[in-house]
C-alpha cells in the first residue's frame, strides 16, 4: 500500500473514531430545566461549559467508576433530598464535590462525600469524635448537605443562588449576588455566571443520562439498622461479607469498630433480583429486622421495635437542628415542660409546634419524649402497627412521623376509646369501607412463650433466629424506652436484676440507652 494511501486510511479511522466518541459525549443545549428555574444559556457559556463536560468525559475509566458510584449512592441520596423537600439534581454536586468517596479530604481540611469541614457538619448535626464521623456516611452526610442547602434556599429565595452558596457560605453568597436573583425564576447563563453554577452544569449534563445505564456492576448497596457495641468481623460474619469489605463502606466508623448506640450498617450485594430490590435502601432502613415473610394463606405482622428512628448528633439530641426523628427534623425534651416555654426554648413559634405535633397548647411536653420540628408525614415507613397495651392513636403518630389525622382516616377510627391491644392499624394504604380491623394475640410478657392467632405475630429480631429446642423458653425483645431503667424492666419481666444484665452482656455501671433492644430469656 502506498504510503500516502496509508496515511487517508489511518486518518479516516482516527476521524471515525473521534466523531463516534464525540457522538457519545452530551451536548449541552442552549436552554435547559434546573430545579425550579428555566436557564438561558449563551453560546460563550455553553462553550465554556462543554469543554468541562468534555474533560469529563476524557479518561473512559475514570468516567466509568464515578458512574457506577452513581448507581450505587444515589438511590439513597435521593431519599434523603425527597425527604428534605429539596430538588433531586442537586444531587450531582456530590461528584463534584467528592467524586462519590467517602473518605476524600481537601486541601481545606473538608471531609467526606459532601465535604464538610467539622463546624459546618456539627451545625447540620453531624456526629464527629473519636468513634464517628458521619461526614463519610452517605445517608447522615446527605441529609446534612440537604439541610445546608434547604437553610441557605430559605433565605437566598433561589436554587442557583442556593447551589453556589455551598461553595462561599451564606454571608458570601449573599454579599455576592445580593437580592437580584430572589425569586427569579428565568436565569440567564452567562460568562458572568459564577463558575461553580456552570461547573455543577457541566457535572448534571455529563451524568444525568449514563445514570443508571451501561452499569458495569449488578451490586445494589444494602442499608441495615445495627445495634453496638459490635466489631466488624462479627458483622461480617453475620452478613456474610468480608471484614475488608465492611470496613471500606463504613468508613463512618473511624477505628473500625461499632461503639454502643444505633446506626446504619452498609454493604454491597451482587446481582440482586427484582424481589429483593423491594427491599433495598430505597423501601426500607431496617432490612435485617423489618423483611416481611411470605405468606400463602395469612399475612404475617411484626412489631416495629425499631421506631422511632433516631439519627444525627445524638449527643446533642435536646438542641435544635442536631437530630432527625424518623428522618424529620426533631428534638428531645430534656426535661418536662410547658410547650410554650419548650417551643421559646428551642425558638419555634408554639402554634407551629403544636400544630406539627397534633397537641394542644395546655398539654406538656415530657421528659426523655421526641417531638418533630418538621411536618410529619401522611404515610409511615412501614406498611403498619400492632397497637401495644397503653398507646393512644397520638403516641402511635409520634413513633412513626405520620400525621394524626391521617393515622385516624386511613384506619376509619376517631378516638382511643376504639383501640384494642393486638389491633393491626394501616400506615400507608387506607382501610377499605367496612373492612373489620385486622387482631393478633400478643405476647404475654410474663409468659415463657408466645399465643399467636390468626393473622400471625412475628417477633423481630436484629439477629439471626436460632433454632431452639421445643423444651427451650423463647427470648422475649424490650426495646428500652425514655426513663426505664434495667432494674425496672427486670422487674417488669420477672427475672433478677443480675440475669437481665447476663443475658445482654451489660458491665457494672449498668448503662442502657433509650432504642436500645435488650434480650429477656426466663429460665
Amino acid at each position: 500500500m502506498k504510503p500516502q494511501l496509508r496515511f487517508q486510511l489511518l486518518f479516516f479511522l482516527l476521524f471515525s473514531v473521534s466523531q463516534v466518541l464525540q457522538a457519545q459525549i452530551p451536548q449541552v443545549p442552549l436552554e435547559m430545566e434546573f430545579a425550579d428555574l428555566t436557564l438561558r444559556i449563551h453560546p460563550q457559556a455553553q462553550r465554556e461549559i462543554q469543554l468541562d463536560v468534555d474533560a469529563l468525559y476524557r479518561n473512559p475509566n475514570y468516567f466509568k467508576l464515578k458512574q457506577d458510584r452513581a448507581n450505587l449512592y444515589f438511590p439513597l441520596v435521593e431519599r434523603e433530598f425527597k425527604n428534605q423537600g429539596v430538588p433531586l439534581e442537586l444531587k450531582f454536586l456530590v461528584i463534584q464535590e467528592s467524586g462519590l468517596v467517602p473518605d476524600a479530604i481537601s486541601t481545606s481540611n473538608a471531609v467526606g462525600f459532601w465535604q464538610f469541614k467539622q463546624g459546618t457538619a456539627e451545625e447540620v448535626g453531624l456526629r464527629i469524635d473519636s468513634q464517628i464521623d458521619e461526614r463519610k456516611s452517605i445517608t447522615a452526610s446527605s441529609r446534612g448537605a440537604a439541610l445546608y442547602l434547604k437553610k441557605h434556599q430559605g433565605v437566598l429565595n433561589n436554587w442557583m443562588t442556593a447551589l453556589v452558596s455551598y461553595q462561599m457560605g451564606l454571608g458570601g453568597a449573599k454579599a455576592y449576588f445580593g437580592t437580584q436573583y430572589s425569586g427569579k425564576k428565568v436565569i440567564d447563563i452567562d460568562r458572568n455566571t459564577h463558575w461553580y453554577f456552570k461547573k455543577f452544569l457541566a457535572h448534571k449534563v455529563a451524568y444525568e443520562a449514563p445514570i443508571g445505564k451501561l452499569t458495569s456492576s449488578t451490586s445494589r448497596l444494602i442499608e441495615v439498622q445495627i445495634q453496638g457495641p459490635a466489631t466488624m468481623a462479627q458483622l461480617a460474619k453475620q452478613y456474610g461479607v468480608s471484614e475488608q469489605h465492611l470496613l471500606d463502606f463504613n468508613k463512618w466508623a473511624i477505628q473500625g469498630k461499632i461503639p454502643s448506640g444505633s446506626f446504619t450498617l452498609f454493604y454491597i450485594k451482587e446481582g440482586i433480583g427484582p424481589e429483593l430490590q423491594q427491599n433495598t435502601p430505597q423501601a426500607s432502613s431496617n432490612l435485617a429486622s423489618t423483611t416481611p415473610v411470605a405468606s400463602s394463606s395469612t399475612p404475617s405482622y411484626k412489631r416495629a421495635d425499631s421506631f422511632p428512628r433516631i439519627s444525627g448528633n445524638t449527643t446533642k439530641s435536646s438542641q435544635a437542628y442536631q437530630i432527625q426523628v424518623n428522618e424529620l427534623d426533631g428534638i428531645q425534651a430534656s426535661e418536662t415542660a410547658s410547650i410554650s416555654k419548650f417551643s421559646e426554648d428551642i425558638g419555634m413559634k408554639e402554634r407551629k409546634f403544636v400544630k406539627v405535633n397534633d397537641m394542644e397548647s395546655q398539654e406538656q411536653v415530657v421528659q426523655g419524649a421526641y417531638y418533630y420540628t418538621q411536618k410529619k408525614r401522611p404515610t409511615a415507613a412501614i406498611d403498619s402497627h400492632i397497637v401495644e397495651p397503653g398507646e393512644s392513636l397520638w403516641s402511635i403518630s409520634q413513633k412513626y412521623g405520620i400525621r394524626l389525622s391521617s393515622l385516624k382516616s386511613k384506619n376509619k377510627i376517631r378516638k382511643d376509646a376504639d383501640l384494642k391491644p393486638g389491633m393491626v392499624l394501616n400506615l400507608i394504604e387506607p382501610r377499605r369501607r367496612g373492612e373489620e380491623i385486622p387482631m393478633v394475640t400478643l405476647t404475654d410478657p410474663n409468659s415463657s412463650s408466645s399465643s399467636v392467632s390468626t393473622p400471625k405475630l412475628e417477633q423481630t429480631i436484629s439477629e439471626p433466629a436460632q433454632v431452639e429446642e421445643k423444651s427451650s423458653p423463647l427470648p422475649i425483645y424490650h426495646t428500652v424506652s425514655a426513663g426505664e431503667t434495667l432494674f425496672s424492666i427486670s422487674k417488669k419481666y420477672g427475672i433478677s436484676l443480675e440475669e437481665l444484665k447476663s443475658q445482654n452482656g451489660i458491665g457494672s455501671q449498668n448503662l442502657i440507652t433509650v432504642g436500645q433492644k435488650l434480650r429477656i430469656l426466663k429460665p
